[in-house]
């Protein structure tokens, strides 16, 4: 009888593309940790990158989403003999949806002891603001024009 679907083989497959290997093969890591929240009148996303050089890092906003880059190369020794390899290397990508009104013109980024930390602040016109309410002098009749 054959099988026409294994769940545990598709599961194997969907870990080793979103995280690589846990031993040996050096493969490139797709998953990069992130808290997004906001914060009175910003957002901020943190990311773990614990390895990276910051001048590989790439932070930019492309059509309302922001893409973070990096890059974290593989030991370049041809004559290691790996007994464990459970660090990813390679390239990094994460894309976040950003909400609407931020000032994607004000951005700001830092990177400290292997986390990025990306301000996202609102945009003036999307910040809350208090309308003031004025008394009226008069207090006017309603009126039916019924025909």
């Amino acid at each position: 009888m054959a099988v026409l679907f294994d769940p545990f083989r598709t599961f194997d497959l969907l870990t080793d593309w979103l995280w690589g290997s846990a031993v040996g093969d050096g493969r490139v890591g797709r998953f990069v940790p992130v808290d997004f929240y906001r914060a009175g009148d910003r957002y901020v996303v943190s990311a773990d990158l614990p390895g990276i050089d910051p001048a590989s890092l790439d932070v930019r906003v492309e059509n309302g989403t922001l893409v973070i880059e990096a890059e974290r190369p593989m030991p370049g020794d041809a004559d290691l003999s790996w007994l464990a390899n459970e660090r990813v290397f390679g390239h990094f990508m994460r894309q976040l949806g950003l909400p609407e009104g931020v000032d994607a013109d004000r951005i700001e980024a830092t990177y400290h002891d292997g986390v990025l930390t990306v301000v996202i602040p609102l945009a003036e016109q999307a910040k809350p603001r208090r309308i003031a309410i004025q008394r009226a002098e008069q207090r006017g009749e309603i009126t039916s024009h019924a025909a």
